[in-house]
Parts: structure tokens; sequence; C-alpha cells
């Protein structure tokens, strides 16, 4: 599928319905506190690739779940994601102006806000995950609740902190991705299959070893893009990494052999969804699109 108008076509298709799951999940702006309710919708709504809620709502459709089933995981997934790009922002972290083309939430909304929505935004996913109809919403929750803390995306955040200005080895700077951006895009492959019923370990090992290759291939390519790519089309200050000395990808193995390694990652992926057969084309075309993505 690829880069093809088919891929393109489902693509959009998946992010307008993950952008009206979302609308409907977050609180109105007419509902009281309203300077925050307003806050968390542009931080949700303004935008982005919704890559981690597509991979809960595609894995589980390639498994055979419902849609009703899969609206409260795709939502809860992209939750968690948007508090931790608010709070990632902030001055006390990376102090970023721009996210996704526009103010970032603290730029637009105020310091003291942004936090909270962050929290907000956090309690929110784990309530919209436990109303999930499935027989055992718990075990979902446990699974956004690792991949959301120490163990997960909040513990590779304090290893990047601790990395400025360090040099790392490959292995050290797979382990804080494996967290930090992984650990998020496993859980979201997770949620869809577990929604779908899924449990053969064979099938479940497979799709966590896929999410987990192109969870690395994706900040791979966000490393690249941070070199090569440009503010406007990023919708994100390009550099900033690098002007904030931040091991990455291509200093550690240099452009080429971070690209020939994206792409090895991507090859990896694509193996693991063989036994899916015709089910995982739209999966292993957004691995092929993450490898090559332009913003």
């Amino acid at each position: 599928m690829g880069d093809s108008a088919l891929f393109r076509e489902r693509l959009s298709d998946y992010q307008g319905r993950v952008h009206a799951m979302l609308d409907r999940a977050l609180p109105p702006t007419s509902e009281p506190p309203l300077r925050l309710h307003e806050a968390m919708r542009y931080a949700v709504l303004g935008g982005g690739k919704r890559v981690r809620a597509i991979l809960a709502v595609a894995t589980g459709e390639s498994l055979g779940a419902e849609a009703e089933c899969m609206e409260p995981a795709a939502c809860a997934v992209e939750f968690i994601h948007a508090y931790s790009l608010v709070h990632d922002d902030l001055p006390c972290m990376d102090d970023d102006d721009l996210r996704r083309g526009v103010p970032t939430c603290h730029r637009a909304f105020g310091e003291a806000t942004a936090l909270l929505v962050g929290d907000a935004l956090q309690a929110l996913a784990f309530e919209t995950l436990a109303h999930a109809p499935v027989s055992d919403s718990g075990e979902l929750v446990r699974v956004l609740a690792r991949a959301s803390g120490s163990r997960g995306m909040a513990g590779g955040q304090a290893i990047d902190l601790e990395s400025v200005g360090r040099t790392l080895t490959l292995d050290q700077l797979e382990n804080m991705h494996l967290h930090k951006t992984g650990a998020l895009i496993r859980a979201s492959v997770r949620l869809g299959a577990l929604c779908a019923g899924a449990r053969d370990p064979e099938i479940l090992d497979r799709l966590d070893e896929y999410a987990r290759c192109i969870g690395l291939a994706f900040q791979i390519r966000d490393d690249i893009l941070d070199i090569e790519g440009d503010t406007e089309v990023l919708g994100k200050t390009q550099g900033a990494d690098v002007a904030l000395d931040k091991p990455t990808y291509p200093s550690v193995l240099g452009l080429d052999a971070s690209r020939a390694h994206a792409h090895a990652l991507h090859e990896r992926a694509s193996e693991q969804l063989a036994p899916l057969g015709r089910d995982a084309d739209f999966l292993l075309a957004l691995s092929e699109f993450i490898v090559d993505r332009k913003s």
C-alpha cells in the first residue's frame, strides 16, 4: 500500500474518525471550568498525525474488534500522548514555543493552565479507558498505566533530561526511546489487540515486536527531521534537539546509518505481520509511512 493513494485515503479516513472520537470524549467548552476545557481541546484537537490512536484502531480492526470497543482505547492513548506533549513543551522541560504549527499550550494559555491540562488529560485517559466494553477493562488500564509511568514514557523522559550534553551508546539511546516514545506505541498496538480479544501468545508477541520496531523507527525519523526538516512543514521548531544538545540517532550513528537503521527496523516490523496476511496491509503501510514521513 505504501505511499499509494489508497493508503493516503485510508490514513485520512482514520484521522477523521479519531478526531471525531476525541471531540466526543473531551469536555465541551460550555462546561466549567471553561478555560481549562478550552485549553484541553486546544491541546488535543489542534492537528497531529494520530499515529498512536490509529494503531489502536487499525490493530483492533485487523483482528476483528468492534468499533465501540476500540474508541475508548484510541481516545485514551491520544489523551496520554497529548498530555505528554503539553508537559514536554513547558519551560522546565524542552521550552518550545511551537507545536503542530501553532503556539504551544503554555504560550496560548499560560504555564499554570498548561500544567493542569496535562493533569486533566491523564485522568481523562484512564476514565475513558475504564469504560471500554470488554470483559477485563482492568487489563487495558494496566497496559496503558505501565506504558505511561516511570517504567515507560515518563521514565524515558527522565532519562532524556538526564542525558542532555552527554554522549550515549546506541544501546543507551535505544533504551531511552523504547521508554520515551516506544512504550506508548507498543501500548497502542496491545490495546487494539486486547479489544479484539486476542490471546494467542505468538500473535501478541509478534504485534509487540512490530510495535517495538516502529516505535524506534518513529524516533529515528524524528531525529533526522530535526536536522533536515523545515519548521513550517514540521509544525514545531526545527533544530530544537540539536540546540538543546540532546543525544540523537544522527549524533550517535550519523545520518546515513540512522536512515539505514530505520529501514532495517521497518523490515523487521514487516516480518512480524506475516501471519495476519492481508488483514495487516494497513499496519504494514503505516510502518513504511513512519520511516519516510516529512513531518
